[in-house]
């Protein structure tokens, strides 16, 4: 999905063949080894937030009217990176107030290290801005050192977990994505939380996950897949790594731990991570998401639109823009489907949309780039769950990701997704 990076004033808000080689190991169904007590799902205040900051609306008075039901996971809700609207991304503690809030599909970012292991990170070149690698002595070996603001140029930073090995990654720890483009240490440009998020658990040393930490939990919660291959951002091969390979190791993990592909969503913005799925695992590649940045600018979306029955026609089964693509505002000022979400209905394409509760308040510019398209006519929080209604009932969504799982648990509880 894509990433913004922030300074202190908010910066924004970015080969050879292979034959499959696949573990000899039986799949094992849907979960073990845990024991089925009861857990209950909280969503917390924010809903209700959101929901009372509404425009009176029959759908305000519907989910006002789910205010006090149990809520149950749901595949509806796609955990983006965890829950990092307040915890910070791909860690334990992340993926865990994920579960609690109702996400029946749990993310793990895909890249890999310089010993060409699997880990959950949104970029692989992100650790400057979402770890503490910068305050430790792992920070020396980053693809470009910390250098200073200097009165002109910002500060900067680039490291990657290709810059580490596995068994260094596990040693730091997370921290909320941001910088402070601002700062003159490194201590400094690791302090850069966006102003509508929270530092408050970051505290401590929050747990990094690499891919052989995220199967095994997410099996034990009994819950679902969702991997997304991560572009790489150093030239491929990779010291003799492929991207095919890269490709493969993902789904060969699955087959480790004997998941059936029916629990896995893999995702890539390449188009040739979808196909190789398609043409080498189509058990897997059935159910692979085509993350689709073609629609950021009005040619790149127009293309993409027209794209749509080629996709289909090549095999590829489901489409995932940022929501904005999917939604537009009619000549009566009403949010509806837009051209590339009829297409895709067209094409018989199930949509992931992402990347909801990502945006800062609606009221500073709609909520930018999330809500492009329908900006001006969002204008205060509430108006988000006026977009959710729209791209679940009208566009019809089959999940939808979130930084805050839980605000997406309410509404799809409320409407029984």
């Amino acid at each position: 999905m894509r990433s913004f990076i922030v300074s202190s004033v908010l910066l924004g808000l970015a080969s050879a063949a292979v034959v499959p080689v696949v573990p000899e190991v039986v799949p094992r169904g849907k979960g073990h080894g845990h024991d089925h007590k009861k857990f209950n799902v909280q969503v917390g205040v924010r809903p209700y937030y959101l929901v009372d900051d509404m425009d009176e609306s029959p759908l305000k008075k519907k989910l006002e009217s789910c205010s006090e039901q149990e809520f149950k996971t749901s595949d509806f809700v796609f955990s983006h990176r965890g829950a990092p609207l307040q915890f910070p991304e791909h860690t334990l503690q992340g993926y865990t107030a994920a579960r609690r809030q109702g996400a029946g599909v749990i993310e793990c970012d895909v890249s890999f290290t310089k010993d060409k292991q699997l880990v959950c990170r949104h970029s692989q070149c992100d650790l400057h801005y979402t770890t503490n690698i910068l305050n430790t002595t792992l920070a020396s070996k980053c693809s470009i050192p910390f250098t200073p603001f200097n009165g002109t140029a910002p500060a900067t930073a680039k490291c990657c977990t290709s810059d580490i090995t596995l068994a260094e990654f596990k040693t730091l720890c997370g921290k909320m994505e941001g910088f402070n483009a601002n700062a003159t240490t490194a201590e400094k440009y690791m302090d850069g939380t966006p102003y509508f998020r929270t530092d408050l658990y970051s505290q401590g040393c929050p747990k990094l996950m690499s891919v052989d930490d995220y199967i095994p939990l997410v099996d034990s919660w009994d819950l679902k897949y969702t991997a997304e291959l991560k572009t790489p951002e150093v030239k491929m091969p990779f010291d003799g790594y492929t991207q095919k390979q890269y490709a493969q190791d993902l789904v060969n993990k699955f087959y480790q731990y004997g998941v059936e592909p029916s629990r896995v969503w893999l995702q890539s913005f390449l188009p040739d991570d979808i196909f190789y799925w398609i043409d080498n695992e189509p058990d897997f590649g059935k159910q692979a998401v085509y993350l689709d940045e073609r629609v950021d600018t009005p040619a790149g979306y127009d293309n993409a639109t027209a794209s749509i029955p080629e996709l289909a026609k090549r095999g590829v089964k489901i489409m995932a823009p940022a929501f904005f693509a999917l939604t537009k505002v009619d000549k009566l000022g009403k949010i509806v489907p837009s051209e590339y979400a009829l297409a895709c209905k067209k094409a018989g394409l199930d949509m992931v949309a992402w990347s909801f509760d990502r945006s800062g308040w609606l009221q500073i510019g709609g909520g930018g780039y999330y809500y492009d398209y329908v900006k001006n006519v969002t204008n205060n929080d509430g108006d988000m769950y006026t977009v959710l209604d729209v791209l679940a009932q009208q566009v019809g969504i089959k999940a939808i990701f979130s930084d805050w799982p839980a605000t997406a648990t309410y509404y799809a509880n409320c409407f029984g997704l």
